[in-house]
């Protein structure tokens, strides 16, 4: 596998990994807010299509085609964050699937050197090459698979990298209540002061 196939690999595997973490839920348990942020399944996957229709797209003269009004410079603060009550999960779904199609595009375009320039970036670094944006998009993407694991696991407690887990331990809810007890006793022994609440 040659260095930009191993790239896209990589971007495909994080890619995926925020649209499962949606499956089996209904439409609430994806829109709704776990933390104090609002952070959310579907919003999350929103955020995520807008920025890689940049980095993959304007980034390298190559516009994503369809309107992104979330991104648009007057949009409310966090407009790419939630789905609105006429924001669909499929129109988002399907919103994700035609980025990646235009991001690939430009993937197999360009040779790993090419180079493009981030418009939002500082000038000093807004000068970019192909490899360097497949980096970042890489982090960007798992980063956020990596806040959705979380999500889904305070949803549902559905966990792992995968829908089948694979990643963690083989164990019963009586082990995972056992061991998160055990770690808890862990921290309490560094306790100084009461915790708040």
């Amino acid at each position: 596998m040659n260095a930009k196939a191993a790239l896209q690999r990589y971007l495909q595997e994080g890619r995926d990994a925020l649209l499962w973490k949606m499956d089996g839920l209904d439409e609430y348990s994806v829109r709704r807010p776990m933390v104090p942020t609002g952070t959310n399944l579907l919003g999350v996957v929103k955020h995520v299509a807008s920025v890689e229709a940049g980095y993959l797209g304007d980034t390298f003269g190559r516009p994503f085609p369809v309107p992104l009004p979330w991104s648009a410079p007057d949009a409310e603060a966090n407009a790419d964050m939630w789905a609105t009550a006429g924001e669909s999960r499929a129109g988002i779904i399907d919103l994700y699937r035609q980025v990646w199609r235009h991001s690939d595009e430009t993937i197999a375009t360009l040779d790993l050197d090419a180079r493009g320039t981030v418009p939002w970036w500082p000038a000093d670094r807004a000068g970019v090459t192909l490899h360097r944006i497949l980096v970042h998009m890489i982090a960007e993407t798992h980063r956020h698979a990596g806040q959705v694991d979380i999500v889904r696991e305070m949803i549902d407690e559905v966990v792992g990298r995968r829908s089948r887990g694979d990643n963690l331990p083989p164990e019963d809810k009586q082990w995972w209540a056992a061991y998160r007890a055990r770690l808890e006793e862990v921290a309490q022994g560094f306790v100084t002061t009461p915790p708040a609440g």
